[in-house]
């Protein structure tokens, strides 16, 4: 791409600076803040609207380019006791990717002055320590490649006296108990002295002229520095069995302690604490874990680890191009900054514009499911789909070349090491959260673009609306939702905080009303890490419809310690609260609705003005999937899981309008058989219901991702623009009721 930005914050209220980071190699580009409507350019719909805003920040401003530095690691600052001459450098490593190349394990190390000492994974795969003079560099190693995910205790070490460096290897068996493998350890002589750098330590890294680099994939544990070397390779055994509390310590860092944080803890007495950079994987297994644990704080001796990955990103730490403070007046929507530097350099930053809590300037309000584009921030689909994957949409190749190139995951792909992705930054660019994005697979617009079709459904109905954000419910709670007589959730609200679930049960037992116009709502377990809130957690667990799995002993959060996975899991399935849950997934094609024929007469209302005397509606075009109201990802009843006893069921699609695309979900499959695609199994369907709440609240859901997809079809007078309109008219009626 030959511009890209993001904004910091993605929710801004009145009055706040939204600052917007801008990267291009143009000489100059030109900034417009503008009212985003609809994205998608499909000619089934009204096609891509924006409003321009008058703001002062509109006009042209200097490029420069901003690049992003992946890659995690542990910074201990410098400090004269990390300058011994007489050292040994010991940790416990599971590297998973030892033939990457030179990757640092401990290091304080200049390559361009070789000064300092660093005990490395070398080029082939082996431990390797570095020491230098200022004019000699002397490898010591072991010659002997690394186990890939196998423990090993490692260590390097130097002697003044003898004017030797060494290393040690030694393979580890399950909890941290040694192999009958032979040991490697192998001494070369070297200087007497060492000279040593001003650089900072490292754990995971070494510094390559001004930044970090050569990361290391996979976990250490334990860490530690003496200020002597050993005898032997037994003494290198003793001195990692003692700890902190030994003769000669200068650190010992405990990876279990601050899980939750980015802070390194040295136990040694010394102060030698470091900062996590970059959002490595905390609340992991370490050398002891024996399986008797299964929480890092039960037992924090067995999660003394943390897990580095060379991909690894947080703040991308761009320095701000356009800061735009909020004006009092601007009305609550969806915004974006449009880029242009000419040609076809161009980029939209989106941003939303919130009420502050309890200032409610409209009876509806949009809750946009910031959430899922951050969990789906950046999905090339590669990983998910596997190596075979062939995109069906291919018109924005430059964008996900540009993602490739800087390595921007998603929490549906995988680290370079095979590992999940379980962090997402908002600090960063998200180039799959723009108005015009289709998704690489099927050519479908999705989340963002597609919940624009709602915007714009209802900017063409004339209902005023705000708009409101996930970060915004979870950290406002339900005041957030005082004065909205109705919320309307976006297509796709996957990903929920437990806050964000007792304040919409708030809202609704105070006789709240919610449209769920979407489907696989509600589903995973999602946190919003207390120290850094630009950061959502998640831990993919066994048992689910997953892109990938969090190792055993590692399915609970390190943001906030409770259990990840699925809220159904948890006790809090999407159909006490709905009426209907995630059953099946499929990507060819919609199918219509069929209205139930024991139809409760309370209900007539949500079909008036359509033509349902074959029993069948939303059979007309979409601008998802092309054709149908029901797909892409299917919600149903189930009064095993939760669905309340009153809940009214209004309409369900038919297992054999679908393909065998569609399957049931894996959650919910005991044994392995034949009978999970749509042809066969009664259960991939979608449930359309309204459930009654007290005090005149209700739900209706619509169990459908591609719902809103036909909104504008016909123009806006289609069979799901008309239930639509039907439902939201009766729940803006203050008196409306199911009684």
């Amino acid at each position: 791409m030959e511009i890209v930005g993001y904004s910091d914050p993605l929710t801004a209220r009145p009055g706040d600076s939204v600052r917007f980071m801008v990267s291009t190699a143009r000489r100059e580009f030109r900034a417009r803040i503008v009212r985003l409507v609809h994205g998608d350019v499909n000619p089934m719909g009204p096609g891509f609207v924006e409003r321009e805003v008058d703001a002062s920040v509109n006009g042209a401003y200097p490029g420069r380019e901003q690049l992003i530095w992946p890659g995690s690691y542990v910074e201990v600052a410098d400090h004269p006791a990390l300058k011994p001459q007489d050292l040994t450098v010991i940790a416990h490593v599971y590297p998973t990717t030892p033939d990457l190349g030179r990757q640092g394990i401990v290091t304080k190390w200049s390559e361009h002055e070789a000064t300092g000492y660093g005990l490395f994974v070398a080029e082939d795969g082996s431990v390797e320590f570095r020491i230098g003079n200022g004019d000699t560099i002397v490898r010591a190693s072991s010659g002997h490649p690394l186990t890939s995910h196998r423990w090993h205790l490692v260590a390097g070490w130097h002697d003044t006296a003898t004017g030797t460096a060494g290393v040690v290897q030694i393979p580890l068996e399950r909890a941290g108990t040694q192999t009958g493998q032979r040991w490697q350890d192998s001494s070369v002589a070297g200087p007497r002295a060492l000279s040593h750098t001003e650089r900072q330590a490292l754990l995971a890294a070494s510094w390559t002229g001004e930044r970090a680099g050569h990361h290391f994939n996979g976990k250490i544990s334990a860490p530690m520095l003496l200020a002597k070397a050993p005898s032997s390779a037994e003494s290198v055994l003793e001195w990692a069995a003692e700890g902190a509390s030994m003769e000669g310590i200068i650190a010992r860092w405990d990876l279990a302690e601050g899980s939750g944080s980015p802070s390194v803890t040295d136990r040694s007495g010394n102060g030698l604490h470091g900062t996590a950079v970059n959002m490595p994987t905390r609340g992991v297994t370490g050398h002891r874990w024996a399986g008797r644990a299964t929480h890092f704080r039960d037992d924090p001796d067995e999660y003394d680890a943390i897990h580095f990955h060379d991909d690894d990103i947080d703040d991308v730490g761009w320095e701000p191009d356009v800061e735009w403070r909020v004006p009092d007046d601007l009305p609550s929507g969806v915004y974006g900054l449009r880029l242009d530097a000419g040609d076809s350099a161009r980029d939209c930053v989106p941003f939303f514009v919130v009420p502050r809590a309890g200032s409610a300037t409209a009876d509806v309000a949009f809750l946009a499911p910031t959430n899922s584009y951050y969990a789906y921030a950046n999905e090339r689909l590669e990983d998910s789909l596997g190596p075979d994957f062939q995109p069906a949409y291919t018109e924005d190749q430059d964008r996900y070349d540009y993602m490739a190139k800087n390595r921007l995951l998603s929490m549906y792909d995988r680290h370079s090491d095979g590992s999940g992705v379980c962090y997402s930054s908002r600090l960063r660019p998200n180039l799959t959260m723009r108005p015009s994005h289709y998704m690489r697979s099927n050519g479908i617009p999705h989340l963002f673009s597609g919940d624009l079709h709602l915007v714009d459904w209802l900017e063409h109905e004339g209902h005023g609306h705000d708009v409101l954000t996930d970060e915004a419910l979870h950290f406002d709670g339900a005041s957030l939702l005082e004065g909205y007589r109705v919320v309307i959730t976006g297509t796709h609200p996957e990903y929920w905080s437990a806050q964000m679930l007792d304040a919409l049960d708030e809202y609704l037992a105070g006789g709240g009303r919610l449209m769920y116009l979407g489907g696989n709502g509600f589903y995973w377990v999602t946190a919003f890490d207390p120290e850094r809130p630009h950061v959502i957690e998640i831990r993919r667990t066994p048992g689910t419809t997953r892109a990938w799995e969090a190792a055993p002993g590692e399915y609970h959060l390190s943001s906030t310690g409770e259990p990840g996975g699925l809220w159904r899991h948890r006790g809090r399935e999407p159909q006490k609260l709905l009426g209907v849950g995630f059953t099946a997934q499929g990507f060819d094609r919609n199918a219509p609705y069929y209205v139930n024929p024991d139809l409760d007469p309370r209900a007539a209302f949500v079909f008036d003005g359509i033509d349902t005397s074959d029993g069948k509606f939303g059979d007309h075009p979409s601008l998802v999937l092309r054709h149908g109201a029901a797909g892409f990802e299917l919600d149903r009843t189930d009064y095993v899981l939760g669905t309340p006893v009153g809940t009214l069921l209004l309409a369900s699609t038919r297992n054999t309008d679908f393909s065998d695309s569609y399957q049931h979900v894996v959650e919910e499959i005991m044994m392995s058989n034949s009978r999970q695609g749509a042809t066969v199994n009664e259960l991939v369907r979608a449930d359309m219901v309204i459930v009654p709440y007290p005090q005149g609240g209700a739900v209706f859901s619509v169990g459908s991702i591609s719902w809103c997809g036909g909104l504008s079809i016909d123009g806006y007078n289609s069979d799901v623009s008309v239930v639509t309109r039907n439902v939201l008219n009766a729940f803006l009626q203050e008196d409306w009721s199911l009684a």
